[in-house]
């Protein structure tokens, strides 16, 4: 019976994490859908279809692998923590690179359509969110991957670290749905009267809402935290240092 409880944890936390796995896949599934049948496809030679390959890349690198970076926090908790934070920025770096391309194939073919960059709402708060990833990954790096900080400017940061990942991967998917609502109402005069684009695009967005939901919910949950290590001990001393002013060999 004293089991019973974190057992039921487990499993619940089993099914999150496969709850948030197709959530994701579902979600750059009906992307790719999205260009390939309704669109006319991908290419890269400044047409519309070089425009397709830039949602793709945006829901696969800024949305999913960015959203599973997080997770592997959680996911291999038994795991050795140097090799977790390898993993997690490897993700983050292959995230970072496809989100790159992206940009790219959107930026070229405004150049080759002759179409301004950079007036509207989405991509205010694309490129803010892609110009904050890379400050993330890059400080990420420097602070805990090699670390060249010192341990009490690591337990200050590391909260913030923390809170900036859930809050980019926020940014990413408002940025998303902008986009999606702009595309809609850009290149479908009649969106409004519920044609099958219209609706996969709109159930694109609520896939994404709660891909982002599910993982913020598995990474603040209390229960599913990673076990602390000897390192972690270590920061959270120095945090508590901070935070209560107290000296790191006080009890």
């Amino acid at each position: 019976m004293e089991d019973s409880a974190p057992r039921r944890g487990r499993v619940t936390f089993g099914w999150l994490v496969g709850l948030s796995q197709v959530l994701g896949l579902v979600s750059v599934v009906l992307t790719g859908v999205w260009m390939g049948q309704y669109k006319g496809g991908f290419a890269w030679d400044g047409s519309a279809q070089q425009f397709n390959v830039h949602p793709l890349c945006m829901v696969l690198g800024l949305v999913f692998l960015q959203g599973d970076a997080i997770l592997v926090y959680r996911v291999f908790h038994n795991e050795a923590k140097r090799n977790i934070k390898i993993l997690h920025g490897i993700i983050h770096l292959l995230a970072l690179c496809i989100s790159i391309i992206g940009f790219v194939a959107v930026f070229n073919f405004h150049k080759v359509s002759k179409i301004p960059d950079m007036y509207s709402l989405h991509s205010w708060v694309g490129m803010a969110t892609i110009v904050l990833f890379f400050l993330q990954w890059v400080i990420g790096l420097l602070f805990f991957l090699f670390p060249v900080a010192s341990s009490w400017l690591r337990a200050s940061y590391l909260p913030i670290h923390v809170f900036c990942g859930l809050g980019l991967l926020v940014m990413s998917i408002g940025s998303c749905l902008l986009g999606i609502t702009e595309k809609l109402l850009f290149s479908l005069p009649t969106y409004s009267q519920f044609i099958p684009e219209g609706v996969l695009a709109n159930v694109l967005g609520v896939l994404l809402v709660c891909f982002g939901g599910v993982v913020c919910y598995v990474v603040t949950k209390e229960d599913y935290r990673r076990p602390p290590n000897p390192e972690e001990e270590s920061l959270s001393v120095y945090f508590k240092t901070l935070t209560e002013g107290q000296s790191p060999s006080s009890p």
